[in-house]
C-alpha cells in the first residue's frame, strides 16, 4: 500500500492564514452548505455565496479560484474521511481484509458517497481539473493496487478506469435517478465486474 501514501494528501489551504483570511474561508464554506443544502448546488451562484457570506465576490474567487475549486474544498472533509477508512480502518474496506473484500466494499461505499453528495460531485465535474483530481488519484491507485492484490492480469490502469466508470457522478445519478436503478443494484453490478476482472 505504500505507492498511495502521499497521494492521499489533498493540499486545499496554506497551512498558516491571517486572521481575516481564515474567517473568511469558514463564513464562505457554511454560506455554501447552508445554500446547498436549501437549493441545490445549480441553483446557488457564486455572486450567491459570496451575499450570504458578506464578502466580496473577488474575496470568494481569491480563495477559491473557481466554482469548481470551491465544490472541491467543500468535499474535502469527506473525501478524507473516507480514505483514511480504506487505507487505515477496519474492515472490510482497511488493510485487514482479503483484497477483493476490500475492493467490493470500496465500491459499495463509494455509492454512498456518490449518491450523499451527489450535487457537488456532478458540479466540480464540470471541470476537468476538478474530475481528475487527488482523489480520483487516489481512488484510481487504490483500486488498481487492490485489482493486482487479487490476482487480476492484464492492463490494471484500464480495469481501474473501467471501475471507477461505474462510480461516476454522472454515470450513478442518471443511473439512479432517469434509469430507477437502486444502490443495490448499483453495487450488486460492481461486484460482478470486480470479481470477473479477478476471475471469481
Amino acid at each position: 500500500m505504500s505507492a498511495i501514501h502521499g497521494a492521499n494528501e489533498l493540499p486545499v489551504s496554506a497551512p498558516q492564514e491571517r486572521g481575516d483570511a481564515a474567517r473568511n474561508r469558514l463564513l464562505l464554506l457554511d454560506a455554501a452548505r447552508m445554500l446547498i443544502a436549501e437549493r441545490g448546488a445549480d441553483a446557488v451562484s457564486m455572486d450567491d455565496i459570496a451575499a450570504a457570506a458578506g464578502v466580496g465576490k473577488g474575496t470568494l474567487f481569491r480563495r477559491f479560484g473557481s466554482r469548481a475549486g470551491l465544490m472541491m474544498v467543500l468535499l474535502d472533509e469527506d473525501e478524507r474521511a473516507i480514505q483514511q477508512a480504506f487505507l487505515f480502518g477496519p474492515a472490510p474496506l482497511g488493510p485487514e481484509a482479503p483484497p477483493l473484500q476490500r475492493l467490493l466494499a470500496f465500491g459499495r461505499e463509494r455509492l454512498r458517497f456518490v449518491q450523499t453528495h451527489r450535487d457537488l460531485l456532478l458540479d466540480a465535474n464540470r471541470d476537468p481539473d476538478s474530475r481528475y483530481s487527488a482523489p480520483f488519484a487516489v481512488m484510481h491507485t487504490h483500486i488498481r493496487v487492490l485489482l493486482q492484490a487479487a490476482g487480476s492480469t492484464g492492463d490494471l490502469d484500464a480495469q481501474a478506469d473501467a471501475l471507477l466508470a461505474l462510480l461516476d457522478a454522472d454515470y450513478v445519478s442518471r443511473q439512479l435517478l432517469e434509469r430507477g436503478r437502486s444502490l443495490d443494484t448499483l453495487g450488486d453490478a460492481w461486484d460482478s465486474v470486480a470479481r470477473k476482472l479477478c476471475g471469481t
